[in-house]
């Protein structure tokens, strides 16, 4: 049994992942400051709530308990927000990261596991998107991250720390129990957004451009549900504890869902209707964003189980119906 710090752990993937930990019989403690998350998501006895910039409340951490490898979920992630606010960007998802790495290094915790996204390639060249690809963040929020990735890096090649770096493309859908989804505040998700006009709460969806480059004119991108996210994680861990080096991984599906075949797939689901509204384009939306995800195929043997996309929505539907108002429910 390992111990594992999820920092982040009351959010939307930080609280799957620790229930997939304590499934596979790990050993975990949550830190979340509950800025962004919720205390219903996460057991009570395994949550710390706290800042994650707070250096002397993770050298008491530290200190406590015998961590053996730090997963990071705690960064913001509204790109409308990081560019309206960079500093907020660059202060939590970067300093505060540094604060944590640096109280790693005291306490000689050498092994990482990173929440990325695909922000950090910026524009496509071409798709599907490898590793390879050139990382140009067009917004904050990716620079945030991938300012992140290089220290990683850079604090290999100085104290020796090993890391794994996934970068997300979209995560979606709940957990198969249905006790803990997807709930934020404000919600720009487009699942959960559809869910919420099928459930009254809203009249109507906003598409924000049907003259894209694809093939409706809806925005294109690679849905991956939160428990295949979990899996992967639970693959790096492994493969970390193993004595394996740092690494950068993409998750998604290799499949391409437009805005209007995902709003259909919802409709079918749902049985509501769900009006649709064109609304202009936003600036810095990329028109497809497809991931390759053979690398971690072929290195740690990771497949997604969920990745239809009628699988997903389902899931999401389910966690919506019986929590309409979310963890107020």
């Amino acid at each position: 049994m390992a111990s594992f710090l999820v920092v982040g752990g009351a959010g939307y993937i930080g609280s799957h992942m620790v229930r997939a930990l304590l499934e596979a019989g790990q050993a975990v403690t949550v830190l979340d400051d509950l800025s962004r998350g919720h205390r219903a998501a996460v057991p009570p006895e395994v949550l710390v709530e706290g800042d994650l910039g707070d250096g002397r409340l993770l050298d008491s951490l530290f200190s406590q308990r015998p961590i053996d490898c730090v997963m990071h979920f705690a960064a913001f992630a509204l790109v409308g927000e990081s560019v309206d606010a960079p500093l907020v960007y660059y202060r939590n998802n970067t300093a505060k990261t540094l604060e944590l790495l640096d109280a790693m290094r005291r306490a000689g915790v050498g092994r990482f596991i990173f929440s990325s996204t695909a922000a950090t390639y910026g524009e496509p060249e071409a798709l599907p998107i490898a590793e390879s690809h050139p990382t140009r963040p067009t917004n904050p929020y990716g620079h945030s991250k991938r300012f992140v990735e290089q220290v990683l890096s850079d604090c290999e090649r100085a104290w020796g720390l090993r890391s794994v770096s996934l970068r997300y493309f979209n995560a979606a859908g709940a957990h198969s129990s249905a006790a803990i989804g997807e709930d934020h505040a404000p919600e720009t998700h487009l699942i959960p957004l559809l869910l919420q006009v099928a459930l009254g709460q809203r009249p109507q969806l906003s598409v924000f451009g049907t003259d894209w480059d694809t093939r409706d004119g809806t925005c294109l991108r690679d849905y991956i549900h939160v428990e295949d996210l979990c899996a992967a994680h639970l693959l790096a861990a492994e493969h970390l504890a193993a004595g394996g080096g740092s690494r950068t991984y993409n998750l998604g599906n290799e499949r391409g869902t437009t805005v209007l075949e995902v709003a259909a797939v919802a409709r079918r689901v749902t049985g509501h209707p769900i009006p649709l509204v064109d609304a202009p384009r936003r600036p810095g939306d990329p028109a497809r964003l497809v991931a390759s995800s053979a690398r971690i195929q072929t290195e740690l043997g990771w497949r997604p189980r969920l990745g239809d996309p009628t699988a997903i929505v389902a899931s999401a539907w389910r966690w919506h119906r019986a929590h309409p108002h979310g963890y107020r429910s």
